[in-house]
């Protein structure tokens, strides 16, 4: 185009124009472009989906939560100062009750039994199952259920009923109620069978007995080994504090308070440490797709030299060469971030709701991807776009 004064002055290209001799440049060579673009999109995919994978974790944890409730307390004997293992006085949940803001609570003891399906298993053959005195309200105040039969009584607590808990049942190959189980040396019949109860996991493997039956036939001191207690949100620490002094009002120190839901909350917390792991091997691929297109773009550099001395010949300065090739890139760079920030959503909401949990994908995962391979691209397209503008008119041409 003409100046003012008359001289020969190159035409601008304008976004649009970059754009468009971009994509002619990798219209002419689809197959590599999709190879190329494939590094990028593995890389990107792989970390939006350990991201969303990690957030759907994290936020199912996080509902389980808030239906679980973080209010439960369990009370448990520590330690004795010669190391030796405390115990609880047998008055112990009868004190906590007596707390004002404690609205539920219950008892478990630790029975010296075994539970099997006949006489004839040796006693050493346990499965894994522990057998347990329990108070009445033991189900109230974890919130469990009943999946089949029912739950002890005034008058089932007095005598040789059994429930089990949901992997005890499991073990001892049990889905139904009416059987009876061999326990401390005489028939105990199952009256009930628990469900899953994430904040005491030391149930569902517990075979589970009436205080008033465990002292009666199986020889239990009545000494609780656990106590749990439910008390509003908002007085937890409160009631925290107290409860060693409550219960054990001479040796405080000997008793060890816990909060279990803390747990499910450190489960979610260090979900976040792994992912950092899986987010670096993410970026290594991610930096194995911008090699290739880097490797790319300075093949097509070698092979339109033509094309370039050409476009030199005809008043195309070095500037708009750079913008050429560096739009080549980052239009291969976008393409493979745009095509796996979509496969990564895609497993994330695949695997998600496998799992039955919530899918999530944070936008800014999704935006940090295509950003990610938008800079990628432009660090792959630097050398060839400036080894592009340096190549002379009559050299290319000469050469090609």
């Amino acid at each position: 185009m003409s100046g003012r004064d008359g001289s020969l002055r190159p035409g601008r290209l304008g976004p649009g124009d970059v754009l468009r001799v971009g994509a002619a440049g990798l219209r002419a060579r689809p197959a590599r472009v999709i190879l190329s673009a494939l590094g990028i999109a593995i890389g990107i995919a792989t970390m939006i989906a350990v991201i969303g994978i990690s957030s759907s974790s994290r936020e199912e944890l996080l509902r389980r939560l808030d239906r679980l409730g973080t209010n439960l307390l369990t009370v448990a004997p520590g330690q004795t100062m010669f190391g030796e293992e405390a115990r609880l006085p047998a008055g112990a949940l009868a004190m906590v009750e007596r707390i004002r803001p404690v609205r539920t609570a219950a008892a478990t003891g630790a029975v010296e039994a075994t539970v099997r399906r006949t006489h004839h298993i040796p006693e050493t053959v346990t499965g894994g199952i522990a057998v347990q005195a329990a108070s009445t309200g033991l189900l109230t105040t974890l919130e469990g259920a009943v999946v089949a039969g029912t739950w002890l009584n005034e008058a089932t607590a007095r005598r040789p009923a059994v429930v089990l808990g949901a992997t005890a049942a499991r073990r001892l190959g049990l889905a139904r109620t009416g059987v009876q189980v061999w326990m401390g040396g005489r028939w105990f019949t199952v009256i009930g069978i628990l469900g899953p109860m994430p904040l005491a996991p030391e149930i569902e493997r517990s075979a589970l007995v009436g205080f008033p039956a465990a002292a009666r036939l199986l020889g239990f001191d009545g000494s609780p080994t656990t106590i749990y207690e439910r008390s509003s949100d908002e007085t937890v620490e409160q009631v925290r504090e107290v409860l060693p002094r409550t219960v054990n009002p001479e040796n405080p120190d000997e008793v060890a308070v816990s909060r279990p839901s803390d747990a499910l909350a450190a489960k979610a917390a260090a979900a976040g440490a792994f992912t950092g792991l899986l987010l670096g091997l993410g970026a290594v691929a991610l930096l194995v797709g911008g090699v290739g297109v880097a490797n790319t773009m300075v093949i097509s550099v070698l092979e339109r030299r033509r094309e370039i001395g050409l476009r030199r010949s005809l008043g195309a300065t070095r500037g708009q060469v750079r913008i050429q090739f560096l739009a080549e890139s980052l239009l291969l760079s976008a393409l493979g971030g745009v095509v796996g920030a979509a496969l990564g959503a895609a497993a994330t909401l695949a695997y998600a709701l496998s799992r039955g949990w919530p899918p999530v994908v944070p936008p800014w995962a999704l935006g940090g991807a295509v950003a990610a391979a938008l800079l990628i691209g432009t660090a792959a397209g630097i050398y060839p776009a400036m080894r592009a503008a340096r190549l002379s008119p009559t050299v290319a041409l000469a050469t090609a």
